[in-house]
């Protein structure tokens, strides 16, 4: 008489069949359960990625004014009539526009690789899910590291807002 081993098989960390011998009988109902529970567990970080996107968007916005700014600059530095006030004051105006636009290049790829390390946590964690395995060794470092980096884009924000409104403050 020949032994049959029956074996449970896990997807999604679902149980969806068991193998009897060399026959599967699947269980649909729990694979479906074990696909939305891998879901759930990779959506919850989406959400941050759409308030990365919004900081991107933001950042953006200020660096297109930067430049803006510096191309009006130019133009109106070349009309003034008097070339020694007009140097001093557009090189200090210049000097404050390049410091803003590298610190908003800076915060826009902390950002950046903000929402690509999320992503990352996203994908790993559905894989994790999916597969049944224990991947936090590899999802904690993933997401520590995306939040350093976003807090670094946040205090650039925050030191570039302060330089402008310095700036504001020396004009008037």
């Amino acid at each position: 008489m020949k032994k049959e081993y029956i074996r449970p098989f896990l997807w999604g960390g679902a149980l969806g069949a068991m193998v009897v011998g060399r026959v599967a009988r699947i269980q649909p109902a729990k694979l479906v359960q074990g696909l939305a529970r891998a879901i759930q567990l990779s959506v919850a970080p989406v959400f941050l990625l759409t308030g990365v996107s919004a900081l991107i968007g933001v950042l953006t916005n200020r660096l297109s004014r930067v430049m803006d700014r510096a191309d009006h600059l130019g133009a109106g530095s070349q009309q003034s009539e008097s070339p020694e006030a007009r140097s001093r004051s557009t090189a200090d105006t210049f000097d404050f526009l390049r410091r803003r636009s590298r610190l908003l290049m800076r915060a826009i790829q902390c950002a950046t690789v903000t929402g690509v390390l999320v992503a990352a946590v996203v994908a790993v964690m559905f894989v994790s899910a999916v597969a049944a395995l224990d991947l936090a060794a590899i999802v904690v470092p993933l997401f520590v590291v995306a939040m350093l980096a976003l807090m670094l884009a946040l205090l650039l924000l925050l030191r570039e807002t302060q330089i402008a409104t310095a700036q504001l403050r020396r004009r008037f």
